[in-house]
């Protein structure tokens, strides 16, 4: 039977929609791991390839429904996530095929999750969904893979302790990534099809998922570093990182919504960078970085360029090898500061391949969140243990709803997560 916080007429707690793509199939065989108790199921378009990718999991998936439903059948859709708690899509790019799917949860009041890091299609769902999933205490949670959950949970927790440990509201984070790993196809597809669709200007906007009226008139001191610099908090050379246009919206999401707390400063500020090393060689190699990020941004801008890039990269469903993911690793280390000066350390940090490895713990841990601690997510109501309709709901980034009930699982996830 499913899980007890499981709402009446569900049959399941989660599916897992996507589950034959590159990522899809790496979710399947973490639950099949860790979700032992659970009623999941494994959605997507074909059921021979799902029956497949089930039979690969192994004993732990045996039990696991599969669904069928197309990204563009809108009843097959809605038959889905009326089955279950909550739905994990990794089924992208997600503009493309993600946009039916989540109009089909907040329909049914289902929670949803997923990788993306596609912020023009997010900035879309908050304008059609926010409202009414709000209303509805409905969670959907875009943006739950190494895109963005290391950046939004580590300047969230860094802010908490600043204001719980020294009654400071936090003024600015910033963070230095150091990654080892590989590129899979659907991510690259991704990318390519925002530069496609002639949405540059938005990935440009520092406040583009930010609630109306809470940017400031002048962005200038948020704009995307692209020099590279020493720091001395870091003691380190930094250059530009790829993903900060991605997860610095995000993180200032974050604070946006949660501006009536007491963490975040009325002035909060985010950046975040790539470390590159120490001395000399080191600046040259920073400087490298910065120039190569300016040029790749502007190739990427032609259609030839991203044409070549797409025939020479993995193909949507093809990724690293087992090997090589395992051998990946990725650090993510926050400053804080507070409104007196003081200075508050974070990190989140993992063995194996960020964008695979790690991303698949983010989002199967995000959606096992949801289904199994509803009672002890952030602003959740209670009506004799269970929580209401009235909880806490809206298009939310993996701090507001998710929080320190993350932070936990990622830790008994063998994760490092500090504060």
């Amino acid at each position: 039977m499913p899980s007890r916080r499981t709402p009446p007429g569900r049959n399941y707690d989660i599916v897992l929609y996507g589950a034959t793509g590159f990522v899809g199939r790496q979710t399947v065989a973490y639950m099949a791991r860790h979700a032992a108790g659970q009623r999941w199921a494994l959605g997507g378009r074909s059921a021979a390839r799902l029956e497949a990718v089930r039979a690969a999991a192994g004993a732990g998936a045996a039990d696991a429904g599969i669904l069928i439903a197309d990204a563009a059948d809108m009843v097959a859709l809605d038959v889905l996530a009326a089955q279950t708690h909550v739905v994990l899509s990794t089924a992208g790019p997600f503009a493309l095929y993600g946009s039916g799917l989540v109009a089909a949860c907040v329909r049914q009041r289902t929670h949803y999750v997923d990788i993306t890091g596609e912020t023009p299609w997010m900035h879309g769902l908050i304008a059609r969904h926010h409202a009414q999933a709000a209303a509805e205490g409905t969670r959907i949670i875009p943006g739950c893979g190494f895109d963005s959950v290391p950046s939004d949970l580590g300047a969230w927790g860094v802010a908490q302790a600043l204001w719980r440990n020294h009654g400071e509201r936090c003024v600015s984070v910033k963070a230095c990534f150091s990654i080892k790993g590989g590129l899979n196809g659907g991510t690259l597809a991704s990318l390519l099809n925002v530069m496609d669709s002639g949405q540059k200007r938005m990935l440009e906007d520092p406040f583009l998922l930010n609630p109306p009226g809470t940017a400031p008139a002048d962005t200038s001191a948020h704009a995307d570093p692209i020099a590279p610099h020493h720091d001395a908090d870091f003691d380190a050379w930094l250059g530009p990182f790829f993903m900060g246009p991605i997860n610095t919206r995000v993180v200032r999401r974050s604070a946006a919504l949660l501006a009536a707390g007491k963490a975040y400063a009325d002035d909060f500020r985010y950046q975040e960078y790539l470390r590159v090393g120490r001395g000399a060689l080191a600046a040259l190699a920073a400087a490298g970085l910065s120039f190569g990020s300016l040029a790749g941004q502007g190739a990427l801008a032609l259609k030839p360029a991203r044409r070549l890039a797409a025939r020479l990269a993995p193909a949507p469903g093809e990724g690293p090898s087992e090997r090589s993911m395992d051998g990946g690793s990725f650090r993510c280390e926050l400053i804080g500061t507070g409104e007196r000066g003081t200075l508050q350390r974070g990190c989140i940090a993992d063995h194996g391949d960020p964008g695979n490895r790690a991303t698949t713990k983010f989002v199967c841990e995000s959606a096992l969140a949801l289904a199994l601690a509803g009672d002890a997510l952030p602003g959740a109501m209670r009506r004799g243990g269970v929580p209401t309709p009235e909880g806490l709901g809206g298009v939310l980034t993996p701090a507001v709803g998710l929080g320190g009930v993350l932070v936990t699982r990622l830790r008994a996830a063998g994760m490092v997560v500090e504060p």
